[in-house]
């Protein structure tokens, strides 16, 4: 079986696959000071909850962003797990596509991976929406190639930008409003908040397509893409698990191939 792990910078995501079947995910949040004997106590007993063992793991790979965090990943794979594993961005592991940037080693590796998976399941060209600590958009090419993208603050940031920016102003939750105009300052921000983050996604989207000078399919995940989706027609799938089926194809492609194991 599979280990995959996608290391944001909210939260730590842990998967096991039997061949294509997910068979169970765990969510911690981040923390670069994790050590990764404390990983494998927290995920251990949460995989026995499932019938899982260290033992039915086989091998691993990682997407990460948090550089702190690698050393600690990489040893709970090799040290509990007994498997060296895959590690997205290393040399030694093909991710199967071409990344047409300035800077190909800025991207990050969540980036790229989503882009490999919704090529897979959904055909291109696309964009991919993915709703984390930023809100990024990144278009994937007829043929597969990652041709770029968008960052924009993360909702939760904004909302937290703002509490702590004006001192009469509450801290709010992200909810979809009945009406645009807010009869008190509540209302208002909840208002402001989810249908400004509305229209940041239709005008993205319409400018990027435009930009591109093709129709995409729009691809959502992220924890918030079910609350966001549903107020607008421009995404046209929620995929929660997109990430994480990107790193089994990766993992598998790699194996065929006779790459890092």
């Amino acid at each position: 079986m599979l280990l995959a792990i996608d290391s944001g910078n909210t939260n730590v995501v842990f998967a096991v696959f039997d061949g294509a079947e997910l068979r169970g995910t765990w969510r911690a949040s981040s923390d670069s000071k994790r050590t990764a004997d404390e990983y494998a106590v927290w995920l251990t007993q949460l995989m026995a909850l499932t019938s899982l063992t260290p033992a039915d793991i086989t091998s691993a790979i990682v997407a990460n962003v948090v550089p702190e965090a690698l050393r600690s990943l990489t040893t709970l794979c090799r040290r509990y797990f007994g498997a060296d594993p895959m590690v997205v961005g290393s040399p030694r592991v093909s991710l199967g596509i071409e990344v047409h940037m300035d800077r190909p080693e800025e991207v990050g590796a969540d980036r790229l991976v989503n882009a490999v998976a919704v090529h897979k399941r959904y055909g291109a060209p696309a964009v991919v929406v993915d709703f984390g600590t930023a809100t990024t958009f990144d278009i994937i090419g007829a043929d597969g190639a990652y041709e770029g993208g968008v960052i924009a603050p993360g909702i939760n940031l904004s909302i937290e930008a703002l509490y702590m920016a004006a001192a009469k102003l509450p801290r709010v939750h992200v909810r979809k409003t009945d009406r645009i105009i807010g009869k008190a300052t509540i209302p208002g921000m909840e208002s402001g908040i989810f249908w400004g983050y509305i229209g940041l996604i239709e005008g993205l989207l319409k400018r990027i397509e435009s930009e591109f000078g093709q129709p995409l399919k729009v691809v959502a995940t992220g924890g918030l893409a079910p609350v966001f989706a549903e107020a607008t027609d421009a995404i046209e799938e929620i995929d929660g698990e997109l990430t994480l089926e990107g790193l089994r194809l990766i993992h598998e492609n790699n194996r065929q191939e006779g790459g890092d194991t």
